[in-house]
């Protein structure tokens, strides 16, 4: 009796499924799609386990993190014809159900937890946590010991950690001392890329490569690690600092030319006209201009009437502030990410925002958690990248190629930071601070690789020098103390009492207290 009423009431029409735009057919009629030959594999759960128990194979670690479930059902697999592997996990069904990737779960699990072992060791022995994090995610990657199954999961999860630090790290940036450090920050910025172009284009004419494969890689060369470099900052104290101040605004500057970068890839890889490129670059910077005046807007008209209504809210527990601060930081990062531009510039944006308000500290209190936790998943994975068979194939001339790019780096961001009127010794903490190749420039490597920009030894070389660069970053920060020191004894650099001559923000003492402490 009781099937009979759930027939009646739950008729077949309301199982029947509107129809899917996204279909077989429809992609095919549509032209959205073309037919393509694969590979369907099906992992016979029964079959696998009678093989098991049949074999003699011994046990191996690896048999831990296979990604098998013993309660899932059969795994099916996609290989195309370029070898591409897909997983068939959405399965279309007559209801609705909840579906799990226990494979994500899984890789989740592991990254965090080898994360936290490489943090943990780090920390024992006295060296920064991030070299932890890094080596971490390289052991349990696909360089490593291959515990990860779905990279790209992984990596678009991780990301929320440079969301949530730059989202932090304007919290704690005063819009004032921002202000500040403008001129070199955007100008000086600017300058920087445009002379790494320059040097690497008239190398490569000088040695008989193409000129725009040139300007590529010094556009490449361009690019510091806002995460990495933040991190730092932020463990020592440094956000504060007048070289801190003015490495942030640089950063972020550098992060707002990722855009402008991409829409030149088309014309250096000869996809699209100089003209193309330059209207290309102009609504960009037209785009971004309209979305910093609209944020300066809601600034002081929405955002504290915002907050103050959200600390009424939660007057009994904190709650409903924290998600509410959460969401307000992804929605501009969003926006600006649909807009053209970057997340990490909305993110950045959003923390300036509220870092005006009365709430900025409270705020920071609020995400700080969330943050740590993130940028540790993002730079283990960023470690997972790290392929260290193949580094340690051709660890001569990638450490060469390290060595070059931090002294030629070093030297550029000195030179061009000095020029604005800052002393030598906070210039020159700037430049060894900037003196890496960042996440970005994965993303920009790919794709120039795509735009057959980079041919395929120079995009080993590249990818390569990258990663060993974010590995030595951590040593280069550990030794600007006793360089910045041994300057100070060798009279390469003024004492500490000369810094009150410098160009200054609004505190100088301030900033020259929070200035020593760092160092």
């Amino acid at each position: 009796m009781f099937g009979r009423v759930l027939d009646k009431e739950f008729s077949d029409s309301d199982n029947q499924e509107t129809p899917d735009k996204s279909s077989f057919n429809n992609s095919i009629s549509d032209h959205q799609a073309v037919l393509e030959t694969v590979a369907v594999i099906t992992h016979d759960k029964k079959k696998n386990e009678s093989e098991k128990a049949n074999s003699s194979k011994s046990f191996q670690i690896g048999d831990m993190f296979g990604g098998q479930n013993e309660n899932s059902d059969d795994l099916e697999t996609v290989i195309d014809k370029e070898d591409n592997v897909f997983v068939m996990s959405n399965r279309k069904t007559k209801y609705p159900t909840l579906q799990l990737d226990l494979r994500l779960i899984k890789d989740l699990v592991v990254i965090i937890v080898s994360a936290t072992a490489g943090g943990i060791i780090f920390s024992c022995l006295g060296q920064p946590v991030i070299v932890g994090y890094l080596l971490a995610g390289s052991l349990v990657g696909p360089g490593g010991l291959n515990f990860i199954s779905e990279m790209v999961q992984v990596e678009t999860f991780a990301q929320f950690g440079v969301v949530f630090l730059l989202f932090a790290l304007g919290l704690e940036f005063s819009l004032t001392k921002l202000k500040a450090v403008g001129p070199v920050a955007v100008i000086g910025g600017l300058l920087q890329i445009a002379l790494f172009m320059f040097l690497c284009g008239l190398t490569a004419v000088l040695c008989g490569a193409k000129s725009s494969e040139g300007v590529f890689v010094g556009a490449f060369l361009s690019m510091s690690s806002t995460a990495v470099v933040s991190k730092f900052l932020v463990e020592k104290g440094s956000t504060n600092a007048l070289h801190g101040q003015v490495t942030i605004g640089t950063l972020i500057l550098q992060d707002c030319a990722v855009g402008l970068l991409f829409a030149l890839l088309p014309v250096l890889g000869g996809a699209s006209g100089i003209f193309g490129g330059m209207m290309s670059m102009a609504k960009l910077l037209l785009v971004l201009s309209i979305f910093i005046a609209v944020a300066y807007m809601m600034t002081w008209s929405f955002v504290p009437r915002f907050l103050k209504l959200m600390i009424q809210l939660s007057s009994q527990t904190n709650e409903l502030y924290q998600l509410a601060s959460v969401a307000f930081c992804l929605l501009l990062a969003w926006c600006s990410d649909y807009l053209g531009l970057s997340l990490e510039l909305g993110s950045f944006l959003a923390g300036v925002m509220i870092s005006t308000t009365d709430f900025a500290h409270h705020t920071l209190e609020q995400v700080e958690p969330i943050r740590n936790l993130f940028a540790a998943l993002f730079l283990a994975s960023i470690g997972m990248l790290i392929h260290v068979k193949f580094l340690w194939n051709h660890v001569d001339i990638l450490l060469a190629a390290v060595i070059l790019v931090v002294i030629v780096k070093s030297i550029v961001v000195t030179v061009v930071v000095k020029a604005f009127g800052y002393s030598i010794r906070t210039a020159f903490v700037v430049g060894l601070s900037l003196a890496q190749i960042g996440e970005f420039a994965f993303v920009l490597l790919s794709r120039a690789s795509h735009l057959h920009l980079v041919g395929g030894k120079m995009y080993l070389l590249l990818l390569g020098t990258t990663a060993l660069s974010l590995v030595t970053t951590p040593l280069i920060f550990k030794l600007i103390p006793v360089v910045m020191h041994l300057g100070i004894l060798m009279r390469w650099f003024p004492s500490e009492s000369s810094m009150q001559n410098e160009l200054p923000l609004q505190d100088k003492a301030t900033m020259l207290e929070a200035y020593n402490r760092s160092l």
